[in-house]
């Protein structure tokens, strides 16, 4: 208390101490005022402002005072004592005797009583030299240090001032008695308002919103009583209490335990109603808890006080701060708002409030950027105003939470307007979010666009004339109205020179203030709710039906014997709607449904400013629309932004990217991360990205699992129209030669070597090349069964005709020998045979593959992650490289004939044409192996065609096209005796 009252170095500079001490000045003023009048007119004290140049001889509508009272009220310039002497010091009152050259020089001190002896001493030494100074002018001087207790104590210098300038007696203990009030009065004040910063020129320490709750209680009782069925044949008394201080606390908890002056009430209270601090309402729960009284708090918003463990009978009509954390945090989510610094008051409600806020808002995924105090101590109140300001400049968020009872506001909004901060969204809590009187024109560059949810609107039928009829003479014996009126209307009820005189006729209508503001009703309707709560607890309990209470079942209770617990117990059971519509119930924790009205601060270019009412939150709604915001309504935004500003610390993790948390820094600063090959995320944030299913592949952004392209060698493509092209060429080839050789069948180069075996080889060879064009296209089961086998029995075929044409060869030549008979053993006959033998066998094996494990269809996903293979998968292995062996057999078996027939005479170089292309056959398939093996894809399917027809291609011109050029180029060759020799051969 010594800290608060005396020792605050914060109230020092604000001017506290000087407010008090100029009331306490004002007192003093009064009471020589008083003496003056009472002195004959050739001796009457007159007063002159400090500064004021002109000397009382200069007024000639008065005679000539002999006495003056120059009093130091605050005012600029010098202070000088009229033929006296000039000087700087400022000596609180002096009254001069001019007559009789007398000065009485005043200084008053209102310090703690323990300090008054160092006081006097203090002053008397300050204005030694002044003394000396009057002295030398040849005026007598007396000095009077007086030294007013702050807790209203007198000291004796009190006395002595009084009596050195006449006055005593009755009157010397009057003017003591109202001294020391006057102190008491002001340093309750200053010990009420101890939390709030605030404390701009000219306050008086008076709260204007206090005494509008204490009218609306007087209302609200007023027109219960005036109610017929609530509460019939009771009438409700009330007691006012100033709240200031920790002595009226404890007196207002003796009033509860005993009754104390009731008036013309019986018994003791039954409830109490208040207070509008958070902290204050513990201190008075504490003392009422023990005594089973319930108390209903109006504006205590702290979520600490829903703890019934500690304050079992505490309830309020405003929501708790839990409600207002969980209706921010709700509205940040609708806006996105996940990045945020918090700017919060040293006090319980800020305190408390914002720690709450942040374990909230982090299960939300809204990270604090920061969360700074501000101060109300005076020596920190610098630094951590310029660590504020820096923080803000350097700060990626855009929005600003300024968590703040008003008082704290009104100083930290002050403070700020000297500081260029610009680009922020302001939120603001309920305690301010209203404050119209906050606006100005050096504050809209932080004002402009600020939001916070308040205290619903609520039309109170009456209320406001109530409020605005006020008289004083209503309360003749309140001492707090007089002053609030002489606040009003800048007047005193006491006769001053420095003030008019009050009537108490004036119109309170001309006067702009809180308690005047009656256009709406935020807090003050819990004020109302709080009154009602009360009569319906009362009207609960001394309700009777068959000699029972139809809510408890308990034996029914008469009016003189309710006590305070047991208004308590029906409290819990309350449930009403009041006279203007307005529901109230409570839950286990004596909480009230939360309500609030979202609004937006939209100022104009002269700093005034419209609040509207953009959204609003209701926890009786169903979750998930219990906060709402207004339709085609305009809405003015912070930080110069023409539309909703962003805040996040890092933008969401687009499509594509998975989000991954990093240790080192709060969890909305992540990092993202792109999503591995063959995975997507599709939704922002994702915290893993999804691996596509086996048939689908990602898109180029990597959010979409799209089917994978299907590959197979196609005829549309460029290697695939290829192919085609080179099969189809060697289809016509071989019709073409075989053409060429039907019509020239009867020649002897067609003869020669079996005409027949050429004919069949020929068509082996067509169907070779038409075998190749089946494996173009997209495989299916039967193009895949088709395929190999035709391929396997093809070129069987085509190999059984050149192996039989090279014995064919072989044996031509064994018959040439003389007495040699091979020629019958390997006829025409014979021929064919072989070449059914050979083709058959390639048939079984194929038919025992296509039957064991034939060849289908199958969708390659090894080859590539992004594409599908169709391809024709083998079925049976050992089927496949069966065929491919038995070719490579007869192959290498033929190979190996006509490499033995190569220097047969040259009537029979046909063998050096079939050694030359069976060359090319095993070349292309011993390369084929390896290539097949390797190859990926339709790459595979590309080397098997190509190895078909390669090896087709140099069977056909290799033993076809040199008779083609003979049969029609040279025809002359294509004879019978050029055949047996007889004509030298000619190269070619």
């Amino acid at each position: 208390m010594v800290h608060i009252l005396v020792g605050c170095e914060t109230a020092l500079s604000q001017g506290r101490y000087r407010w008090r001490h100029d009331k306490v000045l004002c007192a003093l003023g009064d009471i020589l005022e008083r003496e003056r009048q009472k002195i004959a007119s050739d001796q009457y004290i007159s007063h002159q402002r400090r500064g004021e140049t002109t000397s009382p001889q200069e007024d000639q509508k008065e005679p000539p005072p002999s006495s003056t009272i120059l009093r130091d009220d605050g005012g600029p310039g010098r202070l000088l004592l009229p033929q006296v002497v000039q000087t700087s010091l400022r000596p609180d009152a002096v009254v001069w005797f001019e007559e009789a050259s007398k000065v009485n020089l005043i200084e008053l001190t209102v310090p703690w009583e323990d300090g008054c002896e160092e006081a006097y001493e203090r002053k008397a030494t300050k204005y030694q030299d002044l003394v000396e100074q009057c002295s030398d002018k040849g005026w007598q001087t007396w000095l009077f240090p007086v030294e007013v207790g702050c807790r209203g104590f007198p000291a004796q210098s009190e006395w002595k001032m009084l009596t050195a300038l006449g006055i005593a007696g009755r009157e010397r203990k009057a003017a003591v008695r109202r001294l020391g009030e006057a102190a008491e009065r002001e340093s309750c004040w200053l010990w009420n308002r101890r939390e709030e910063l605030s404390w701009g020129p000219g306050g008086d320490g008076w709260h204007d919103r206090e005494l509008k709750f204490a009218r609306t209680v007087i209302f609200t009782v007023e027109e219960i009583n005036r109610d017929t069925k609530l509460l019939p044949g009771v009438t409700l008394g009330y007691k006012l209490y100033d709240g200031c201080g920790d002595e009226n606390l404890i007196r207002a908890a003796v009033e509860a335990v005993n009754g104390g002056d009731s008036r013309d009430c019986t018994g003791r209270i039954q409830a109490l109603l208040g207070h509008s601090s958070s902290g204050l309402s513990k201190d008075i729960n504490i003392i009422l808890s023990p005594l089973s009284i319930p108390q209903v708090s109006h504006f205590s918003t702290c979520a600490c006080l829903s703890d019934k463990r500690l304050y079992p009978t505490f309830f309020r009509t405003v929501p708790s701060d839990r409600f207002q954390i969980t209706a921010l945090v709700q509205f940040l989510k609708f806006f996105d708002w996940r990045w945020l610094g918090i700017i919060f008051s040293e006090d319980l409600y800020a305190d408390q409030g914002t720690a709450e806020f942040t374990k909230e808002a982090m299960k939300m995924g809204i990270c604090v950027e920061y969360r700074l105090p501000f101060s109300m101590t005076s020596p920190l109140i610098q630094s951590k105003l310029d660590a504020i300001v820096q923080t803000l400049r350097k700060s990626s968020s855009k929005v600003v939470l300024l968590f703040m009872s008003l008082s704290f506001t009104k100083l930290f909004l002050s403070e700020m307007e000297n500081y260029n901060i610009t680009g922020k969204q302001w939120l603001g809590s309920e305690s301010w979010i209203t404050q119209a009187d906050l606006a100005s024109v050096e504050r809209k560059y932080i004002l402009q666009g600020a939001m916070g949810f308040a205290l619903p609107q609520a039309s109170i039928p009456g209320l406001g004339e109530f409020l605005l009829s006020l008289k004083p003479s209503d309360e003749p014996q309140s001492d707090i109205i007089k002053a609030y009126w002489e606040k009003f209307f800048d007047c005193s009820f006491s006769p001053s020179n420095t003030s008019a005189m009050c009537s108490g006729t004036e119109d309170l209508k001309t006067v702009s203030s809180d308690y005047t503001d009656v256009t709406h009703f935020r807090p003050e309707n819990n004020v109302y709710k709080a009154v009602y709560l009360v009569a319906y607890a009362l009207h609960t309990l001394l309700e009777c039906r068959n000699g029972s209470n139809p809510t408890t079942g308990k034996p029914c209770v008469n009016k003189n014997d309710v006590q305070p617990k047991l208004v308590l117990e029906h409290i819990k059971y309350v449930n009403f709607t009041t006279q203007n519509g307005a529901k109230v119930f409570f839950d286990e924790n004596g909480d009230s449904v939360a309500q609030y009205d979202l609004v937006n601060w939209q100022m104009k270019g002269d700093g005034s400013v419209e609040i509207v009412n953009i959204g609003h939150y209701d926890t009786s709604f169903p979750a998930g629309k219990t906060f709402k915001l207004k339709e085609n309504i305009k809405i003015v935004w912070g930080a110069n932004s023409n539309e909703v500003p962003r805040s996040v610390c890092r933008e969401p993790c687009p499509l594509g990217t998975r989000k991954a948390i990093n240790k080192f820094k709060p969890v909305c600063c992540f990092d993202c991360f792109e999503c591995p090959v063959g995975t997507i995320s599709n939704q922002t944030n994702s915290p893993d990205c999804l691996i596509c299913p086996p048939e689908f592949w990602p898109n180029e952004k990597k959010d979409r699992c799209c089917p994978k392209p299907i590959e197979y060698l196609s005829y549309k493509e460029v290697m695939g129209a290829l192919l085609t092209g080179f099969g189809c060429v060697g289809v016509f080839l071989s019709l073409l030669t075989l053409i060429i050789f039907l019509a020239h069948k009867e020649t002897p180069i067609v003869k020669a070597n079996n005409s027949e075996l050429s004919f069949l080889l020929l068509f082996s060879l067509t169907l070779c090349f038409l075998c190749s064009l089946t494996f173009i296209s997209r495989p299916s089961e039967w193009s895949c069964m088709l395929r190999h086998t035709a391929f396997g029995i093809t070129f069987v075929l085509c190999i059984s005709c050149v192996l039989c044409k090279t014995i064919v060869v072989l044996m031509a030549f064994r018959a040439t020998l003389p007495g040699s008979s091979v020629m019958k053993w390997f006829g025409p006959t014979q021929q064919r045979l072989s070449v059914l033998t050979f083709t058959l066998i390639q048939v079984v094996i194929c038919i025992l593959w296509l039957t064991i494990s034939p060849p289908f269809p199958k969708m390659n996903l090894k080859y590539y992650k992004e594409k599908i293979i169709l391809e024709c998968a083998l079925g049976s292995v050992v089927g496949f490289w069966a065929v491919l062996s038995y070719i490579g057999l007869l192959a290498v078996l033929c190979f190996i004939l006509a490499f033995l027939a190569r220097k047969l005479p040259g009537s029979f170089n046909e063998a050096k044409l079939i050694t030359f292309s069976m060359l090319i056959f095993c070349a292309v398939w011993i390369t084929f192996i390896p290539a097949y093996v390797s190859s990926p894809g339709k790459f595979t399917v590309a080397v098997e065609i190509f190895a078909i027809l390669a090896s087709s291609f140099g069977l056909l011109a290799c033993i076809f096209f040199p008779k083609c050029v003979i049969i029609i180029f040279r025809p002359e060759q294509n004879s019978k005796k050029h055949m047996m020799g007889k004509i030298p051969p000619r190269n070619i």
